[in-house]
């Protein structure tokens, strides 16, 4: 809308002003770059472009040059405009309202594009996203040409009529104030005509230094009737036609030719400028239907529930909430997409997930899942406010937190102090009522997935909230599990779900599970890390040795090494190899809740150890079979049924290789490729 109505005042003040004049709005040469603001960032750097071009023209009536700047890092825009010295102030004006017009050809509005040269025979008019104002010489400077020789029998004469003339004005214009202008007839040769001038903001000596380049550039249009050289800070030209007003000598009135050529050349632009605004709009309106056109396409059957559900937030409105995810907004960053801080336009504050993954089939499951999820409700669950799937991308909106995650207390900040005892049970406890209700309260069996630190949000008072829920998979109650695509963080993944995508809520058992050990002793589980600090292996070891007090956090009170080590056998009984071993989320919250409760022992759990070879699975086995079973001995502890323990290592091997190589943890979507690497198959 903002450009529709710069172009109808454009529109209207060049059609009030026609006048009897030649503003010389001739068109030299358009100079765009190939540089465009981000979709995140255009909105800004068009605002800032308007406002550079409204800025221009009280600027140009008052001193007819104007240099502005509008906007700060990404979307600044510098601006900069002058007209030729010789002109009238009337002329000026025209000259620079068209070259306004004409700028918008570098598609500022429609890709962005942050910077472009526009040159008339009578004025300039540059942006650019740097400050360019003393700039004198650039990559992007021209030499313009005319078409058509001079035909004259002394051609070696008249090359040197222009270039002694151009030389001259060369050395006059720095000495006044960056203009000069002359002509040049000797003999019989036709009279040569020239102008040199240097930009108001370049100084004499780049002034000086611009017009020498400009010399030896404008000799090669020669033998031609007329030849300009553009450059950043200058501009040289000579004709054989005089196109100048001199001060000294000014061409007596009554031209009725110049006359003529004014009105053709103000309706001509008039005219264009016109077309220009048609072209616009429909640029515009054909946009938006495209984008309709493209979210039914894409949305299907499942568009119009859409656009009735109260879950449906606009794309534009959560953008603007995260002022365009500005990275000052941003949050934090996990395997599915980037979290950002953002205000609704009805003031109330929540964080918004930009997900990094986006097709047709992802859609649909999705939004009838969040559909669903929007309605649960629980103190220790983070509640799911709305969905956008419009977009360029797809958001989730949840409700804010205000004090980071369990990850940033337990390993990042150094500004809080460590997590007491009774903070890190509360923890614990409020996240295993989260997660039995997900599995067992609710009215749907809700699978999270992705259980970790860094999702188990901390309130004011330190109450964990579950979040993110873009992973989640909703268990049929006919189902003891599903099959499904390997998504979440490598660590955390319980073996059964990683290696066949068997995924049943004891997969969040498992993940579970390495929380509470993590939280336990104060340490990050690193078996994916290249120092290969595994801390299922160093509990287990421990467990072993009847020596579990030595792994508790040194920070934890004395009095209550009992509590916590009976805090970590819980854990071991999460992430045992066998599904049927692990406990519920409720029997689990029984342990918690009650110290009377026994507490079975565990068995061995699927643990890496390092060796000098690499990673090796620290069981023994009685076969190398792969699709044999084999039997697992735990050290004295109850015996297990395993098939999957080759595969696991295999599995392992692959993955941890491929996430050193590129220094990440978390997975997201399908892992099919490092499976069939593994020489794992479903």
């Amino acid at each position: 809308m903002n450009q529709l109505i710069f172009y109808f005042f454009f529109f209207f003040f060049l059609f009030g002003k026609l006048c009897l004049c030649d503003p010389r709005a001739t068109e030299a040469a358009l100079v765009c770059t190939n540089t465009t603001a981000s979709i995140t960032a255009r909105e800004s750097f068009v605002a800032n472009f308007l406002a550079v071009m409204d800025s221009f023209t009280p600027l140009i009536g008052r001193q007819r040059y104007a240099a502005v700047v509008k906007g700060s890092g990404d979307t600044i825009v510098y601006g900069f405009g002058e007209c030729m010295k010789d002109l009238d102030q009337g002329d000026c004006n025209i000259c620079f309202a068209q070259c306004k017009a004409q700028i918008m050809r570098c598609l500022p509005f429609q890709i962005g594009t942050r910077g472009g040269r526009l040159f008339y025979d009578g004025c300039y008019l540059r942006y650019d996203d740097y400050n360019f104002f003393d700039e004198s010489l650039s990559e992007t400077d021209r030499t313009v040409c005319a078409t058509k020789d001079v035909g004259l029998s002394n051609e070696t004469g008249f090359r040197a009529n222009v270039m002694q003339l151009v030389r001259n004005l060369t050395l006059e214009a720095p000495k006044n104030d960056g203009f000069f202008v002359g002509s040049m007839g000797k003999g019989n040769n036709v009279s040569v005509y020239g102008l040199a001038q240097c930009w108001e903001l370049v100084n004499a000596s780049a002034c000086e230094d611009c017009l020498v380049n400009a010399v030896s550039r404008i000799s090669s249009c020669l033998p031609k009737e007329e030849g300009r050289v553009l450059n950043a800070g200058c501009y040289l030209r000579y004709s054989t036609n005089k196109f100048y007003y001199n001060s000294t000598a000014p061409l007596v009135g009554g031209n009725r030719a110049r006359r003529k050529l004014a009105i053709i050349l103000a309706t001509t632009f008039s005219t264009m400028a016109l077309v220009l605004i048609i072209a616009t709009a429909i640029f515009f309106v054909n946009k938006k239907l495209l984008k309709k056109r493209q979210e039914s396409k894409q949305l299907g059957a499942l568009s119009p529930l859409l656009n009735k559900s109260k879950l449906n937030l606009s794309y534009e409105s959560l953008e603007k909430a995260t002022n365009y995810f500005s990275d000052t907004n941003k949050l934090g960053q996990g395997g599915s997409g980037s979290v950002y801080k953002g205000t609704l336009p009805n003031g109330k504050v929540v964080a918004i997930k930009r997900l990094f993954f986006n097709t047709r089939q992802w859609v649909d499951q999705f939004f009838n899942e969040v559909n669903l999820i929007s309605g649960i409700n629980h103190k220790n669950l983070v509640k799911l406010l709305g969905c956008s799937i419009t977009g360029p991308e797809s958001l989730l909106v949840y409700e804010f937190v205000s004090n980071q995650s369990l990850h940033d207390y337990l390993f990042v900040r150094k500004d809080v102090e460590p997590l007491r005892w009774e903070e890190r049970y509360k923890i614990v406890l409020g996240t295993a009522e989260g997660l039995a209700y997900l599995h067992e309260e609710s009215k749907l069996r809700i699978i999270h997935r992705d259980i970790k630190p860094s999702n188990i949000l901390l309130d004011e008072d330190l109450t964990p909230k579950i979040a993110d829920f873009g992973l989640v998979r909703l268990l049929p109650e006919d189902k003891t599990h599903i099959s499904t695509a390997i998504a979440g963080t490598l660590g955390y993944m319980a073996p059964e779900y990683a290696v066949r995508g068997m995924l049943t809520q004891k997969a969040d058992v498992y993940s579970f599970g390495v929380l509470v050990i993590e939280i336990t002793c104060g340490k990050r589980n690193k078996c994916f890390s290249p120092d290969m600090v595994c801390i299922l292996h160093m509990v287990w070891n421990q467990y072993e040795a009847d020596k579990l007090g030595e792994v508790v956090d040194p920070v934890i009170e004395h009095n209550f090494r009992e509590e916590a080590c009976r805090l970590l056998q819980i854990g071991l009984l999460c992430v045992q190899a066998s599904t049927e071993l692990r406990p519920s989320m409720s029997t689990i919250l029984q342990m918690l809740t009650d110290d009377t409760c026994e507490i079975p022992c565990p068995t061995q759990p699927p643990f890496l150890s390092p060796s000098s070879s690499g990673f090796s699975l620290n069981m023994t086995t009685s076969t190398s079979n792969y699709e044999t079973e084999s039997y697992i001995q735990s050290s004295g502890h109850n015996t297990m049924q395993s098939r999957m323990v080759p595969r696991w290592t295999a599995f392992i091997e692959n993955v941890s290789d491929k996430l050193h190589e590129d220094g990440v943890d978390t997975l997201g979507g399908d892992l099919d490729g490092l499976l069939c690497v593994s020489g794992i198959t479903g």
